[in-house]
């Protein structure tokens, strides 16, 4: 099934003809739960790996077989899936008990080479907005799923570029690391359905005058709620023979009225997994991503987010979930969480073989 974004609330440059300049193409992903092939585009499922080829491994060292076993998190997500608008059963509540963080491989060393985790498979096929070197049309993405890694204690990410025609029989099996530092660092294996979108940039890295044009008009918007709608329930003229009827009428008071529309949730960048786009620095200051092999400004390449979409961002929630309603299949479908909910990976423009960079927000 395709996934459609529906349009944004208002015609952004339309308001705002100034926004023209600060517009970029992204490709949502938008994952979900399948089986993909090993020739797919995919968030962790098979690669189209060359049998003879080296699998990625991290060989800094670290606590590499204390965590949670990948065999649990994946158990843990399927009974969790199985048993959604009902109890558990007693035997499913006794193997999610069993299910403990502990040092499941003892023998396997801090320094010992550890299987790099398989996180995403993107072609040039199907994500207009992946952009790699030149006659490279395969991007495979890997992480180590350990927060151990450099100063600031996050995983490693390991890109690899290729010719998608030059590889010939496939690596099967192919490798994993069995424990993960925290089951939210491996993600479930899901199919994308890429659509390319529209974005604006992050409001704090526009210039001050639209900056303060666009805050004139939000502001504006909130003064017409309140004018329109001076409280928030059904009439107090009406009587109800319950809470429950009282409740009731206010919802549906509530569903009626017009979700408010911001530059920042609805009309600038959209959310969950995607390609290329804009950075939001939502929880913290704009700060420069800046290659440090040529100093280029290095863009997103490829962003994971905790959310599809959240509640102030459901305006970007596709025409086909949404009688969805809050099924974390749809909203969490991947299961990871990175830093504080987002991570990006940018590359460098001028050369996307130049060291990578991770951004978390």
């Amino acid at each position: 099934m395709t996934r459609t974004t529906p349009p944004r609330p208002v015609d952004v440059e339309g308001l705002f003809p100034a926004l023209a300049a600060h517009r970029r193409t992204a490709t949502r992903l938008h994952p979900r739960h399948g089986v993909p092939g090993a020739g797919d585009s995919s968030v962790a499922g098979p690669l189209l790996w060359p049998a003879d080829e080296p699998w990625p491994v991290c060989t800094v060292a670290h606590p590499k077989g204390t965590g949670s076993l990948l065999s649990d998190v994946r158990m843990r997500r399927r009974i969790q899936d199985g048993a959604r608008g009902r109890d558990f059963t007693e035997d499913e509540q006794r193997r999610l008990d069993g299910m403990k963080a502990a040092a499941h491989v003892p023998d396997l060393r801090d320094d010992d080479a550890l299987p790099m985790l398989a996180v995403a498979q993107l072609s040039t096929r199907d994500v207009p907005d992946l952009v790699g070197p030149e006659g490279q049309d395969l991007l495979q993405v890997f992480w180590c799923p350990f927060e151990a890694h450099g100063p600031d204690r996050t995983i490693d990410v390991v890109l690899k570029w290729r010719r998608s025609a030059d590889v010939g029989p496939v690596l099967t099996p192919q490798p994993e690391p069995p424990v993960a530092g925290r089951g939210e660092c491996v993600p479930t294996t899901c199919v994308v359905h890429p659509e390319q979108v529209v974005e604006h940039e992050y409001l704090g890295l526009l210039d001050e005058g639209l900056q303060e044009e666009i805050s004139a008009w939000e502001e504006g918007l909130l003064d017409e709620d309140d004018d329109d709608d001076d409280d928030d329930g059904p009439s107090p003229a009406v009587s109800y023979a319950t809470y429950e009827e009282y409740e009731a009428a206010t919802a549906a008071a509530r569903a009626e009225e017009p979700e408010e529309t911001d530059y920042m949730s609805d009309l600038s960048i959209a959310p969950g997994w995607k390609v290329g786009g804009f950075a939001s620095w939502h929880l913290t200051d704009p700060a420069p991503v800046d290659c440090q092999v040529c100093g280029t400004a290095m863009p997103p390449l490829l962003t994971v987010d905790k959310w599809e979409c959240d509640g102030a961002s459901r305006s970007w929630l596709p025409f086909e979930d949404r009688d969805a309603g809050n099924d974390p299949r749809v909203l969490d479908p991947v299961g990871v969480y990175l830093g504080r909910g987002l991570m990006r990976v940018h590359t460098c423009p001028t050369d996307p073989l130049h060291p990578h960079r991770l951004s978390f927000q």
